[in-house]
Protein backbone atom coordinates (compact mmCIF):
# COMPACT_ATOMS: atom_id res chain seq x y z
CA UNK A 1 0.00 0.00 0.00
CA UNK A 2 1.64 3.08 -1.04
CA UNK A 3 0.56 5.39 1.42
CA UNK A 4 -1.20 4.86 5.00
CA UNK A 5 -2.82 8.39 4.71
CA UNK A 6 -4.80 7.72 1.67
CA UNK A 7 -5.94 5.16 -0.12
CA UNK A 8 -6.40 4.82 -3.74
CA UNK A 9 -9.47 3.27 -5.88
CA UNK A 10 -7.71 1.19 -7.12
CA UNK A 11 -7.04 -0.44 -3.47
CA UNK A 12 -11.29 0.53 -2.93
CA UNK A 13 -11.96 -1.19 -6.02
CA UNK A 14 -10.34 -4.39 -4.66
CA UNK A 15 -11.98 -4.37 -1.53
CA UNK A 16 -15.32 -3.93 -3.16
CA UNK A 17 -14.87 -6.79 -5.74
CA UNK A 18 -12.91 -9.12 -3.15
CA UNK A 19 -9.89 -9.23 -4.60
CA UNK A 20 -7.53 -7.44 -2.43
CA UNK A 21 -4.15 -9.33 -0.42
CA UNK A 22 -4.77 -10.19 2.98
CA UNK A 23 -1.72 -7.82 4.06
CA UNK A 24 -3.58 -4.30 2.64
CA UNK A 25 -7.11 -5.82 3.98
CA UNK A 26 -5.23 -5.78 7.33
CA UNK A 27 -3.90 -2.31 6.88
CA UNK A 28 -6.73 -0.90 5.97
CA UNK A 29 -8.41 -2.09 9.36
CA UNK A 30 -5.72 -1.06 11.81
CA UNK A 31 -5.18 2.59 10.39
CA UNK A 32 -6.34 4.91 13.07
CA UNK A 33 -8.47 7.37 10.92
CA UNK A 34 -9.99 6.94 7.47
CA UNK A 35 -8.79 9.43 5.35
CA UNK A 36 -10.79 12.49 4.47
CA UNK A 37 -11.86 11.44 0.43
CA UNK A 38 -12.26 7.56 1.46
CA UNK A 39 -16.11 7.57 1.29
CA UNK A 40 -16.25 9.74 -2.04
CA UNK A 41 -13.82 7.85 -3.37
CA UNK A 42 -15.36 4.79 -2.24
CA UNK A 43 -19.29 6.32 -3.95
CA UNK A 44 -16.69 7.07 -7.30
CA UNK A 45 -15.44 3.29 -7.29
CA UNK A 46 -19.60 2.28 -6.94
CA UNK A 47 -20.83 4.67 -9.61
CA UNK A 48 -18.20 3.27 -12.08
CA UNK A 49 -19.69 -0.41 -11.39
CA UNK A 50 -23.33 0.71 -12.49
CA UNK A 51 -24.80 1.26 -15.71
CA UNK A 52 -26.55 4.53 -14.82
CA UNK A 53 -25.44 8.16 -13.98
CA UNK A 54 -27.40 9.03 -10.83
CA UNK A 55 -25.48 10.11 -8.30
CA UNK A 56 -24.94 7.34 -5.40
CA UNK A 57 -25.17 9.29 -2.16
CA UNK A 58 -24.94 5.95 0.03
CA UNK A 59 -24.79 2.33 -0.34
CA UNK A 60 -27.69 -0.05 1.22
CA UNK A 61 -26.69 -3.50 0.11
CA UNK A 62 -24.26 -5.84 -3.01
CA UNK A 63 -26.91 -4.44 -5.36
CA UNK A 64 -29.00 -1.44 -3.57
CA UNK A 65 -28.04 2.28 -3.09
CA UNK A 66 -29.23 5.32 -1.94
CA UNK A 67 -29.15 7.91 -5.24
CA UNK A 68 -30.28 11.20 -5.89
CA UNK A 69 -31.66 10.67 -9.67
CA UNK A 70 -32.54 12.93 -12.71
CA UNK A 71 -35.62 14.55 -10.59
CA UNK A 72 -33.15 15.62 -8.07
CA UNK A 73 -35.16 12.66 -5.35
CA UNK A 74 -33.31 10.84 -3.20
CA UNK A 75 -34.76 7.27 -3.98
CA UNK A 76 -33.60 3.52 -3.65
CA UNK A 77 -32.17 1.88 -6.68
CA UNK A 78 -30.82 -1.26 -7.56
CA UNK A 79 -28.14 -2.25 -9.92
CA UNK A 80 -30.09 -3.02 -12.62
CA UNK A 81 -31.55 0.65 -12.78
CA UNK A 82 -34.86 -0.58 -11.07
CA UNK A 83 -36.54 2.40 -8.83
CA UNK A 84 -38.13 1.75 -5.67
CA UNK A 85 -39.09 5.08 -4.52
CA UNK A 86 -38.39 7.38 -1.92
CA UNK A 87 -35.71 6.60 0.54
CA UNK A 88 -37.51 7.50 3.52
CA UNK A 89 -40.10 4.31 2.47
CA UNK A 90 -39.68 1.26 3.11
CA UNK A 91 -38.01 0.11 0.02
CA UNK A 92 -39.22 -3.45 0.60
CA UNK A 93 -42.73 -2.95 -0.25
CA UNK A 94 -41.72 -2.04 -3.65
CA UNK A 95 -40.04 -5.71 -3.93
CA UNK A 96 -41.29 -9.16 -5.00
CA UNK A 97 -41.46 -11.30 -1.88
CA UNK A 98 -41.33 -15.22 -1.45
CA UNK A 99 -42.41 -16.33 1.73
CA UNK A 100 -41.54 -19.43 3.36
CA UNK A 101 -43.78 -20.71 5.89
CA UNK A 102 -43.76 -24.55 5.87
CA UNK A 103 -40.41 -27.11 6.92
CA UNK A 104 -40.16 -27.97 3.82
CA UNK A 105 -39.84 -24.74 2.36
CA UNK A 106 -37.47 -23.46 5.11
CA UNK A 107 -35.06 -26.66 4.48
CA UNK A 108 -34.77 -25.78 1.42
CA UNK A 109 -32.38 -22.93 2.28
CA UNK A 110 -31.61 -24.18 5.89
CA UNK A 111 -29.33 -27.02 6.97
CA UNK A 112 -28.73 -28.62 9.32
CA UNK A 113 -32.20 -28.60 10.43
CA UNK A 114 -31.84 -27.95 13.86
CA UNK A 115 -31.10 -23.79 12.67
CA UNK A 116 -34.26 -24.22 10.74
CA UNK A 117 -37.16 -21.56 11.75
CA UNK A 118 -39.84 -23.18 13.54
CA UNK A 119 -42.78 -22.93 11.66
CA UNK A 120 -45.63 -21.36 13.03
CA UNK A 121 -43.67 -19.51 15.16
CA UNK A 122 -41.79 -17.84 12.48
CA UNK A 123 -41.55 -17.24 8.71
CA UNK A 124 -39.05 -16.45 6.46
CA UNK A 125 -39.53 -13.58 3.77
CA UNK A 126 -36.89 -13.24 0.98
CA UNK A 127 -37.04 -9.80 -0.87
CA UNK A 128 -36.21 -9.58 -4.72
CA UNK A 129 -36.09 -6.71 -7.10
CA UNK A 130 -38.95 -6.84 -9.19
CA UNK A 131 -36.80 -6.38 -12.80
CA UNK A 132 -34.02 -8.58 -12.64
CA UNK A 133 -35.20 -10.72 -9.47
CA UNK A 134 -31.25 -10.03 -7.09
CA UNK A 135 -32.02 -10.65 -3.71
CA UNK A 136 -31.95 -8.35 -1.50
CA UNK A 137 -32.91 -9.22 2.05
CA UNK A 138 -34.38 -11.66 3.87
CA UNK A 139 -36.01 -11.95 7.19
CA UNK A 140 -36.84 -14.23 9.75
CA UNK A 141 -40.04 -13.32 11.55
CA UNK A 142 -43.05 -14.32 13.69
CA UNK A 143 -46.34 -14.49 10.79
CA UNK A 144 -47.68 -11.45 10.40
CA UNK A 145 -44.58 -9.14 12.05
CA UNK A 146 -44.64 -6.07 9.87
CA UNK A 147 -42.26 -6.05 7.21
CA UNK A 148 -38.61 -4.28 8.77
CA UNK A 149 -37.33 -1.16 7.68
CA UNK A 150 -33.85 -1.82 8.38
CA UNK A 151 -31.92 1.56 8.12
CA UNK A 152 -33.19 5.42 7.91
CA UNK A 153 -30.06 6.97 7.22
CA UNK A 154 -29.99 10.47 8.07
CA UNK A 155 -27.79 11.49 5.24
CA UNK A 156 -27.45 15.13 5.43
CA UNK A 157 -26.10 14.85 8.75
CA UNK A 158 -23.99 12.79 7.55
CA UNK A 159 -22.58 14.46 4.76
CA UNK A 160 -22.53 18.24 6.54
CA UNK A 161 -20.95 16.62 9.84
CA UNK A 162 -19.30 13.80 9.04
CA UNK A 163 -17.82 14.51 5.83
CA UNK A 164 -18.06 17.91 5.68
CA UNK A 165 -19.43 18.56 1.95
CA UNK A 166 -23.19 19.19 3.11
CA UNK A 167 -25.89 18.12 0.28
CA UNK A 168 -27.17 20.73 -1.55
CA UNK A 169 -30.46 19.43 -1.30
CA UNK A 170 -30.22 19.22 2.46
CA UNK A 171 -33.64 19.81 4.77
CA UNK A 172 -35.39 19.22 7.98
CA UNK A 173 -37.66 16.68 6.46
CA UNK A 174 -35.56 14.27 4.98
CA UNK A 175 -35.14 11.88 8.16
CA UNK A 176 -38.05 10.66 8.46
CA UNK A 177 -39.81 7.77 7.61
CA UNK A 178 -42.48 8.06 5.11
CA UNK A 179 -43.81 4.51 4.71
CA UNK A 180 -46.96 5.45 6.85
CA UNK A 181 -47.79 7.69 3.53
CA UNK A 182 -46.89 4.95 1.30
CA UNK A 183 -49.21 2.29 3.13
CA UNK A 184 -52.51 5.37 3.78
CA UNK A 185 -52.33 5.67 0.37
CA UNK A 186 -52.07 1.87 -0.61
CA UNK A 187 -55.13 1.79 1.97
CA UNK A 188 -57.15 5.23 0.37
CA UNK A 189 -56.86 3.32 -3.12
CA UNK A 190 -57.96 -0.25 -2.20
CA UNK A 191 -61.11 1.35 -0.36
CA UNK A 192 -61.60 3.52 -3.12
Amino acid sequence: MASEASISKELISQLVEGTIDDDNATRLQRLPRKDQDRFMNYCAVLQARVSWQDQILLRLGDKLYVVRNAANQRVVKCDCGHEFGDYRQNWKLGCKVRVRRTLAEMREVYDPAPACPEPGWQEVREFFCPDCAAQHSVEVVAPGYPVVFEMLPDLDKFYRDYLGQPLPDEAGDWYADRTADLTQRWAASAAG
